[in-house]
């Protein structure tokens, strides 16, 4: 009767140190990351209009959001992450189109910084295993996009 307890306590000891020590490092990891930058931008095209906020982490990673309303198609509504590589920011947009629907939809997306504001880039897009992604070797246009966000005050 004591041999099982004995092996259920050598197998659960592990476990319970590993656990433990994935906690501390996720949270000294994220107190390191401070916030350096925010800024909002703004999008027209026509009748559809697009705002953009986006804030820098000390670590170079970019988080915000980024809602499209199209006049035709409805709203585009969603969350951005990634990083700026030189002068283009690459990220994945997370969103829903309406209110109806309740799809969750990812795409990546890549803006071209330049004199201040952001150029919405257009580029080939493959999807494998669920994941999508711009195709390797094929330029992306920044003259094809049809949002440049313009910068303005963050409203509070």
């Amino acid at each position: 009767m004591k041999k099982p307890a004995f092996y259920f306590a050598l197998l659960a000891f592990p476990v319970l140190f590993s656990c433990n020590q994935g906690g501390t490092e996720q949270t000294s990891a994220n107190a390191t990351d401070s916030l350096i930058n925010e800024q909002c931008f703004v999008a027209v095209d026509g009748v559809d209009t697009a705002n953009f906020n986006i804030k820098t982490q000390s670590s170079g990673k970019v988080s915000g959001d980024l809602t499209i309303n199209f006049k035709e198609k409805g709203k585009n509504d969603g969350k951005v992450e990634g990083k700026f590589k030189g002068d283009t920011l690459f990220v994945d947009y997370t969103f829903k189109i309406g209110l109806e629907n309740k799809t969750i939809y990812k795409n990546p997306l890549a803006f071209l910084k330049k004199d201040g504001k952001l150029i919405l880039g257009v580029g080939q897009i493959q999807t494998t295993l669920g994941r999508s992604f711009f195709v390797k070797g094929k330029p992306i246009s920044f003259e094809k996009g049809r949002f440049t966000f313009a910068p303005v005050d963050c409203k509070k």
